[in-house]
C-alpha cells in the first residue's frame, strides 16, 4: 500500500504528523531544525526528509522529535491465542490487555510496541456487513509510521451453559437475560452494542449480573460458574471450559505495530514461533481460529 503522505507537506499536514500546534511548526523552521523548503514563498517539507528526521530523533529537538523508545509490551484487546504464543515463544514480550480502544490510546502515548484490535466498522460503502480495525488505524496513525496486520479470524458469539437451558439462538433473545458486561473500552462492549442496536435493544434492556468482565477469559468464567446465563464471547473460550456456543459473527484480530519494532528480536521471535507446529497444533485445540492470513498487510501507515 502506498503511504498516504504527499512527497511535500503543507504547514498544517506537517503538525498532524508531528501532533503539535502549527506555531511549533514555524518555531523548528525558524531555528533549523526541520528540513523544509520555500516555493513561491510558501512553506513546504519534503516527505522523505521529515520521516528519516522523526526516525533519527531529529537532532533533539522538541516533543515531535524525541526519539520513539517503547516498551516491549503488547497492548489492547484479550486474544487467547496470542496470550499463550506471547509466553510459549520466549519472545519476551510483556501484555497490558484491557481492550481495543485503552490499547489504542495507549499505542497513541508510546505504551507499548503494538496494540491487538477488533473494532468494528460500518461498511464504507454502506452495505450490511462489518469491517474491521483499518478505518479506525488511518483516522488515527495515517501520518505515523505504523503497520496493521493480520491476526486471526475469531468466532463470536453467545457462550451459554450446557445445553444452553435458555434456548439462546439470536442477539434478540437477550432481552431480560444475565449477560456479562465487558468494560466500556472493550472492542467486544461496543461490538455487542451496536448488534443490540441493529435488533432493536440496547443495554439496559439486559440485566447486567456484577462488575464487568476484564478479558475474555472472565466473560466465560462467569457463565461456567453460573453468575451470567450468557457472554458476547469467543468460540475459543467456551470450546475450552466446555460450555455451548452459539455463533454470532466473524471478527478480524489485528495487531497494531510500531514498524521499527516488527524487525526487532522480540517480535520476529513471536513471528518465528507462529510457524511452528506447536502454534498450529495448539490454533486447532482452541478452535474457532482462522489463522491463514496471519501476518498479512492490512494497512502501512507513514
Amino acid at each position: 500500500m502506498t503511504s498516504p503522505l504527499p512527497s511535500y507537506l503543507t504547514t498544517r499536514e506537517m503538525a498532524e504528523l508531528l501532533r503539535v500546534k502549527e506555531r511549533k511548526v514555524y518555531d523548528l523552521v525558524a531555528t533549523g531544525a526541520v528540513p523544509h523548503s520555500r516555493a513561491t514563498g510558501k512553506l513546504l517539507f519534503p516527505r522523505e526528509a521529515v520521516l528519516a528526521w522523526i526516525e533519527s530523533a531529529g537532532g533533539g529537538e522538541g516533543q515531535a522529535a524525541q526519539s520513539e523508545e517503547r516498551p516491549n509490551v503488547v497492548l489492547g484487546s484479550h486474544d487467547p491465542l496470542l496470550e499463550w504464543a506471547l509466553r510459549e515463544s520466549g519472545s519476551g514480550l510483556a501484555s497490558f490487555f484491557d481492550g481495543s480502544f485503552d490499547g489504542l490510546e495507549r499505542f497513541a502515548e508510546r505504551g507499548g510496541i503494538a496494540a491487538g484490535l477488533h473494532v468494528s466498522e460500518p461498511d464504507p460503502e454502506g452495505g450490511e456487513g462489518l469491517h474491521w480495525n483499518q478505518a479506525t488505524v488511518v483516522e488515527q496513525f495515517s501520518y505515523r509510521p505504523v503497520v496493521l496486520i493480520e491476526w486471526a479470524w475469531r468466532e463470536r458469539g453467545l457462550i451459554v451453559a450446557k445445553g444452553n437451558p435458555l434456548g439462546l439462538s439470536a442477539i434478540t433473545d437477550l432481552a431480560g437475560v444475565r449477560v456479562v458486561q465487558r468494560q466500556a473500552k472493550a472492542g467486544s462492549q461496543r461490538l455487542m452494542e451496536t448488534m443490540l442496536l441493529g435488533a432493536g435493544l440496547k443495554v439496559s434492556d439486559l440485566r447486567s449480573p456484577g462488575s464487568p468482565a476484564r478479558d475474555e477469559r472472565d466473560a466465560a468464567l462467569a457463565v461456567l460458574e453460573g453468575k451470567a446465563d450468557a457472554a458476547f464471547g469467543l468460540s475459543a473460550l467456551a470450546h475450552q471450559f466446555k460450555l455451548d456456543f452459539v455463533p454470532l459473527c466473524r471478527e478480524r484480530y489485528d495487531l497494531l505495530v510500531w514498524r521499527r519494532a516488527w524487525f526487532e528480536p522480540p517480535l520476529q521471535t513471536l513471528v518465528e514461533f507462529c510457524r511452528t507446529t506447536a502454534f498450529a497444533e495448539m490454533t486447532q485445540e482452541f478452535g474457532g481460529y482462522d489463522v491463514s492470513g496471519l501476518g498479512k498487510v492490512r494497512f502501512n501507515g507513514a
